[in-house]
């Protein structure tokens, strides 16, 4: 359960750690805050029925420069098994991005990494999967991941994260277009309005047996 409660608040303890070197009181009001959410919410968890199946999916996002010290961006991702969620992150990326192209695209990379990892478990027990999706809102990442050639505009980018293209192009995964509306991974890049913040652990799986 403690788990199932660090993914709801995942991003917030992001935004409040990168301030440790130099916390100031703000940031220990922010702190209490999410504490104070986790003991209002002791029942909330995710929940797994037994006639879920192995279908795998994933949810990719990421933020442009959000961080307002180095303006870094943060990755966000989600992996569902039988459309349950079964893995998660939320992570500074470790360079700067020049656009949201770039930070998408450095985040699919990343969730697919983990799509990889998955599917190798998956096949432990005789369960082969090929093309799985990855769902991502940006169209000029998903081109740049469907385009085996390198442009000026993405040369910079690090060579590990260009690996996703073989992926393609070997059908181990297909990149999806899914509009921000429907993005279950905006949930770990940034902190958000109730209402969203709800509807998206909603949509994540996430029950409270009390209700």
């Amino acid at each position: 359960m403690i788990i199932c409660l660090i993914e709801k608040v995942e991003a917030g303890f992001g935004c409040v750690s990168v301030l440790k070197a130099e916390p100031k009181e703000s940031h220990l009001t922010a702190v209490k805050r999410i504490f104070r959410y986790l003991k209002g919410i002791p029942n909330l968890g995710l929940w797994y029925s037994k006639d879920s199946g192995f279908d795998l999916t994933a949810y990719s996002d990421s933020d442009f420069a959000g961080c307002k010290i180095d303006r870094k961006s943060t990755t966000g991702g989600c992996h569902l098994l039988g459309g349950k969620l079964v893995s998660w992150t939320s992570k500074k990326q470790n360079s700067v991005s020049t656009s949201t192209a770039e930070a998408e695209y450095v985040a699919a990379g990343i969730c697919c990494a983990q799509v990889l990892w998955l599917r190798n478990q998956l096949q432990d027990y005789d369960i082969q999967l090929s093309k799985i999706p990855i769902y991502c809102d940006n169209t000029s990442a998903i081109a740049i991941a469907n385009n085996p050639v390198l442009h000026s505009k993405t040369k910079h980018i690090e060579v590990r994260y260009h690996f996703i293209r073989d992926h393609v192009m070997n059908g181990d995964i297909e990149l999806h277009f899914v509009p921000t509306e429907y993005q279950l991974a905006d949930l770990f890049t940034k902190p958000l309005d109730v209402t969203r913040f709800n509807m998206l652990i909603s949509e994540l799986g996430m029950l409270n047996p009390d209700d």
